[in-house]
């Protein structure tokens, strides 16, 4: 996804509705400049859903620790991917296609310290066992933390609410 293509982006938000890519960076420009003095995560997960097709949903969420926070989520529809590997690894290639999209605005406009953490829909229990390790690993190569289950909420729960 290159940077041009950020523009087509098209976030939804509980609170403010339908968002270009740019609207979402204002909004969690907008939140984190509430209460600048508090900690902040910027959080990316994906979740996707077999039917008839694939739907995928990227979330990304800005957490005020200690406090909530904001979430943003798009939704797609892919043809139908049965694999499981498959389409972890493109839920992965999703989160980090956002997640560098974010890094290169982040560090345009002085966040650039703002901690980034990829949620992978993955863990040690289930079908997803078998590829954990190639999943983080993917994240981490890519310069990101990745977080799984039980505490990977950005895909596990924020990404899963909006996939069905």
């Amino acid at each position: 996804m290159d940077s041009g293509s950020q523009d087509k982006l098209i976030f939804y938000s509980p609170t403010s509705g339908s968002l270009t890519f740019e609207g979402v960076f204002s909004k969690l420009v907008e939140f984190i400049g509430e209460e600048p003095h508090r900690r902040y995560r910027l959080i990316i997960g994906s979740d996707s859903l077999l039917g008839d097709e694939t739907t995928f949903v990227v979330a990304i969420v800005i957490h005020r620790k200690g406090s909530g926070g904001r979430y943003f989520y798009r939704k797609f529809r892919h043809k139908k991917i049965k694999n499981l590997r498959q389409r972890i690894m493109l839920e992965t290639t999703l989160s980090l296609e956002v997640a560098e999209l974010l890094r290169q605005k982040l560090s345009e406009n002085g966040y650039a310290k703002l901690p980034v953490e990829i949620h992978l829909d993955v863990g040690e229990n289930g079908e997803t066992k078998e590829i954990i390790k190639e999943v983080v690993g993917m994240v981490a190569g890519s310069g990101y933390v990745a977080i799984t289950k039980p505490d990977s909420f950005g895909a596990s729960k924020v990404a899963d609410r909006h996939s069905g």
